[in-house]
């Protein structure tokens, strides 16, 4: 008999807005009793030092290094979110020896993946210290250990989540639209492919904090007032990313930011919308076929005016568009549920990347953990 655990995921994500505290409670197969959730923004200066930290680990080609001040903000990183268990335990009257392990994400400073490189800051060993729970963190690196991209490791929880949503005959694809966006395809066989499909919030939110100060644009409103400007979208749009067939994960830092003199704010936020939406038009091409039903997660599903503009071209394509909630789930906890789920798998040592989510040679299990 599969034994079903209680697990607490923990992400913190490329748009680096905050920390998301998700328990579920799954054996790593088909049972999944999705639990409460809280989310816990950064202040702007912790955010400052998160973006500190990507220019630290620019230089960096070993994944354990923390030179100085990257070990300083990776320490900072690990206490706060020690404080975001400790805070959601509270908050939900948890009892905390109910919960047999912690999945903890970590935050991304650096993702070459055709260098085999991928480093998350966070330290899981510490935050087992600290929280006095077992940890596995450290989930992407088998993975490129054995020919993967490192990314993305969400797949495996779509899956499992499709099939209580899924109808017969159907082909459904999971779209989260975080810093960056990706794609996971649940063929009506069961087939799974998955992969990154361009540019999410990222680009929208470094123009709007470049040109107001504002980490983001709320609603997409301002991006709602302004018009596509082509000869920028297309320059986005033509980047050999979306060229060829194989399919390749994304750093934040892949897409340059626009300049500040090369467009309105409101046009350049609209830009940037149409471009996220397209993007995932534009990979959705690589799917194995095109799907009967989309279901938006992540934060990209609150910016009206990119989808608006995804749901155009979706359904002028003969797809649905829904959003998490509307098929029945929540798109702000998805990926820290996700990590809760693959933190059980790795336990039980099952796979957590396939050769049809990020080009691993064989299916593999990883994740380290460590325990109090």
């Amino acid at each position: 008999m599969d034994v079903i655990r209680t697990a607490v995921g923990l992400m913190s994500g490329t748009s680096m807005d905050g920390i998301d505290v998700a328990l579920v409670r799954t054996d790593g197969r088909g049972f999944i009793e999705r639990g409460p959730f809280l989310g816990l923004p950064y202040d702007a200066a912790f955010r400052g030092r998160l973006k500190r930290a990507l220019e630290l680990a620019r230089p960096l080609t070993d994944r354990s290094e923390r030179p100085g001040e990257l070990r300083e903000i990776e320490l900072e990183l690990t206490e706060r979110h020690a404080t975001a268990v400790t805070a959601f335990i509270e908050r939900f009257g948890l009892a905390a020896d109910a919960i047999d392990v912690l999945g903890f994400h970590g935050q991304t400073v650096l993702h070459r993946p055709d260098d085999g490189l991928t480093i998350q800051i966070g330290d899981g060993r510490e935050l087992a210290r600290r929280t006095g729970l077992s940890v596995v963190y450290d989930m992407r690196a088998n993975d490129m250990v054995h020919g993967g991209q490192g990314a993305p490791l969400v797949p495996a929880y779509h899956a499992a989540l499709a099939g209580k949503f899924q109808q017969a005959g159907e082909a459904v694809c999971f779209v989260n639209i975080g810093g960056i966006s990706n794609l996971t395809y649940i063929g009506a066989d069961g087939r799974i492919a998955a992969f990154d499909s361009g540019p999410g919030n990222t680009l929208i939110d470094q123009w709007v904090e470049m040109q107001t100060g504002r980490s983001y644009d709320p609603g997409g409103e301002i991006g709602g007032r302004g018009k596509v400007v082509a000869a920028l979208a297309e320059r986005y749009l033509e980047s050999p990313f979306f060229r060829g067939n194989v399919r390749r994960s994304l750093d934040r830092g892949d897409f340059e930011p626009l300049r500040r003199d090369e467009a309105s704010l409101e046009d350049g936020a609209r830009t940037l919308a149409h471009v996220a939406a397209a993007s995932i038009v534009k990979s959705a091409g690589f799917l194995p076929d095109s799907p009967s039903t989309y279901i938006i997660c992540g934060g990209g599903r609150l910016n009206g005016t990119l989808m608006a503009e995804f749901a155009a071209m979706a359904e002028g394509a003969g797809s649905r568009v829904l959003t998490a909630e509307q098929a029945g789930f929540d798109g702000d906890a998805m990926e820290a549920e996700a990590w809760a789920y693959l933190a059980v798998r790795s336990l039980e040592g099952l796979p957590l990347t396939f050769p049809g989510t990020t080009g691993v040679a064989a299916a593999v299990s990883g994740g380290v953990l460590a325990t109090p």
